[in-house]
């Protein structure tokens, strides 16, 4: 069931619909309002669109890199399944 969950990002107040947990979207708001404070202090006097765009691609990034962390974690445990599953086959047949 949505229901609305205010948060604040870079000064500014959104009431977002939402199935999830309201902790989850406030947590979610809070690493996008530190990204975006991150930036507004390395890069000083840039709009507020560019700064959300920029943190936009770090968030994108970071999501990028786990995605990529992921599938070599699924692939090393992929492996080595098919590895022990090889040698319990070998073991059974002597």
């Amino acid at each position: 069931m949505k229901r609305s969950i205010t948060v604040q990002i870079a000064g500014q107040r959104y009431t977002l619909k939402s199935d999830a947990d309201e902790d989850e979207v406030k947590a979610l708001a809070a690493h996008v309002d530190s990204r975006i404070r991150e930036i507004q202090k390395a890069v000083r006097g840039a709009d507020t669109q560019s700064v959300a765009v920029l943190a936009a691609l770090q968030v994108a990034e970071d999501l990028f890199k786990e995605r990529a962390a992921s599938a070599a974690l699924k692939k090393k445990i992929r492996d080595k399944s098919q590895g022990l599953l090889t040698f319990l086959e070998r073991q059974a047949r002597v």
